[in-house]
């Protein structure tokens, strides 16, 4: 009886070990080492900017994918692009319409690893009420000790992917049949995380 016990116990304990050894681990930004910048065509040029005010989170673990998600929230009002009136433009009823649409979100629905430090976030994206499918190629740097805070893992990522501004009604194409400005817009994600170790 006693060994039957301790059999019980120690098929227990492993399970335990493995049910809290595989749980996906949990990121916060480092928003001083991050950023979600994007590129547009201006006629011949192209024009940059990123937003400022952004949260959610990260969780990952390339050993445990079904767990992992990546959510992010961008507050539209917080975009610059180094010109204030180009980006009050931006704000207003011609693109983001910020006041009626303050957020685009992101949120995932499967993390798919497809080679090396490569791996692919499926989602939704959604900007002014419209959310489209997309895949979110991601390049996954790697974890380690963070140099500066012992305490804490930082994780890096590194992601990149194209849209049609027109799919989600960001302006209504009179700019771009104009020539002015383009309809495809160059997203760019470069995420440090940061976990407790």
């Amino acid at each position: 009886m006693k060994r039957m016990n301790r059999v019980v116990l120690v098929v227990f304990s492993f399970f335990l070990f493995t049910a809290f050894s595989a749980q996906a681990v949990e990121y916060e930004f480092d928003k001083a080492h991050s950023s979600f910048r994007f590129g547009v065509q201006h006629i011949f040029s192209t024009v940059s900017g990123h937003f400022e005010d952004y949260s959610g989170k990260v969780v990952f673990d390339p050993a445990n994918l079904s767990d992992s998600t990546f959510h992010f929230v961008i507050e539209v009002k917080s975009v610059q692009t180094q010109i204030g009136k180009r980006d009050n433009h931006l704000r207003s009823g011609d693109f983001f319409d910020a006041g009626k649409y303050p957020q685009i979100t992101f949120a995932s629905n499967a993390v798919t690893h497809v080679g090396g430090p490569n791996y692919n976030v499926a989602g939704k994206l959604t900007m002014k009420n419209v959310s489209k499918d997309i895949v979110l190629p991601v390049v996954y740097h790697g974890t380690k000790g963070h140099p500066m805070e012992k305490s804490k893992n930082v994780a890096g990522f590194d992601a990149s992917v194209t849209i049609n501004r027109l799919d989600y009604h960001v302006g209504d194409g009179k700019f771009f049949d104009m020539g002015v400005v383009g309809k495809d817009v160059n997203i760019f994600v470069s995420l440090e995380m940061l976990s407790k170790k």
